[in-house]
């Protein structure tokens, strides 16, 4: 299939005054000022799709005091041991989930503020609450191990829960759906077993040597680096179900705490299948138990890819109707084989234009994420997204057909 005569810019005159502003589960398209408007940034406003920047200077705080608990508790040279081999199974896991991500990526910044408060504040919150258990209530056996079932998936998965909350009220026009929420709940995850194994890591150093950091990084860096990622995925799921059927930021919080407790009760399960069971136990139930959890996890990771292949395609076919879009062009842009052919396609025009159909492609996924928060009726400035990605299209479309 060739794409050379299905780039063809609509004309911009008939569409200026035939859309309407969409209500709350219509149809209509939001209104465009035709798709030659000059000078139209990318986004408009960057409000709703980023940080808050006072939570760095609070994130900043607390890695200096982990920093220097770290150092202080361990040591200087278990810490940068387990430093070191925690970065294989983080790298790992955030590969992965930037590869879930690539249908359309979320902002940068919303993507490493996961991370950090995953690995810093949702830790530090941790060590505070069990610190201040320790000082309470006299230390057992027995509290040992309702400390690993109970408290600690409960306290882990709610210091996690909140960033996954926190990402939704600074990023709402960056959380779309189900996917984003997978992927900012499994990153906060990431980044908490990151600056866990880093402890884990320098204790088995300390206390057991190599063997016992040898058997540590089997157990936490080869046989479960997902663990953390699936428990706190539960959770962003959860939000991102509740975003795409239109819940507004109160309407979430009911969802929110039920996939906290969704996400509680795996982790219980997980570090009681390891606390009761014993290492050959531990061991059959992880084959039993463990592995089809995680391979559950990936097929429904790969049916919400699916869904949001279609609702793309669903959405960037209103504008075909509108006639902003030819229907070749919807298969170009919202199939993946629509997409590497269009690549291809582009690769061979003159000097190499791939990198225009990459922005094309990815203008237009972000139009047909727009006009979803649109019809939901959550995004107030959707129509202003929507006029500045068609013309920044149109653009494009130009630029890729020019001699």
């Amino acid at each position: 299939m060739t794409y050379g005569t299905g780039l063809n810019p609509p004309s911009s005159e008939p569409f200026a005054t035939a859309f309407e502003q969409p209500r709350r589960g219509s149809g209509a398209v939001i209104p465009v000022g035709g798709a030659t408007q000059p000078h139209l940034p990318a986004v408009p406003t960057r409000r709703g799709r980023s940080t808050w920047i006072w939570l760095w200077a609070v994130l900043a705080v607390l890695l200096f005091g982990l920093v220097s608990y770290f150092t202080s508790a361990l040591g200087t040279s278990a810490s940068i041991v387990g430093l070191v081999l925690a970065l294989a199974p983080f790298t790992l896991v955030v590969s992965a989930m930037l590869w879930v991500d690539r249908w359309e990526p979320e902002p940068r910044s919303l993507v490493i503020f996961a991370l950090a408060w995953g690995a810093i504040a949702s830790v530090g919150f941790a060590l505070l609450v069990d610190l201040g258990v320790h000082l309470v209530l006299p230390r057992s056996p027995l509290w040992d191990v309702a400390g690993t079932v109970i408290q600690a998936p409960i306290v882990e998965e709610l210091g996690k829960g909140v960033g996954v909350l926190l990402i939704l009220l600074m990023g709402r026009r960056a959380f779309d759906g189900p996917v984003d929420g997978v992927v900012y709940g499994a990153l906060v995850g990431a980044g908490f077993a990151f600056t866990e194994n880093i402890q884990y890591f320098a204790v088995s150093v300390i206390e057991g040597g190599a063997g016992s950091l040898t058997w540590t990084f089997i157990l936490r860096g080869l046989l479960s680096p997902f663990a953390h990622a699936m428990f706190t995925a539960v959770t962003g799921y959860a939000l991102g179900r509740a975003v795409r059927g239109g819940a507004s930021l109160a309407g979430s919080l009911r969802p929110w705490v039920g996939g906290l407790v969704g996400a509680m009760a795996l982790h219980a399960l997980w570090n009681g299948s390891a606390t009761f069971t014993g290492l050959e136990g531990f061991l059959h139930l992880y084959v039993v138990l463990q592995v089809p959890l995680f391979i559950v996890f990936t097929l429904l990771l790969v049916r919400m890819r699916h869904e949001e292949e279609r609702l793309t395609k669903a959405r960037l076919g209103e504008y075909a109707v509108a006639g902003w879009f030819t229907p070749e062009e919807v298969e170009m842009l919202a199939t993946p084989v629509g997409r590497r052919a269009g690549m291809a396609w582009a690769r061979n025009l003159r000097g190499d234009r791939s990198a225009l159909m990459k922005s094309f492609i990815r203008d237009a996924t972000a139009l047909a994420a727009t006009r979803q928060r649109a019809v939901s009726g959550r995004d107030a400035r959707a129509a202003d997204d929507e006029r500045a990605l068609l013309a920044r299209a149109a653009r494009t479309r130009q630029e890729l057909l020019a001699r």
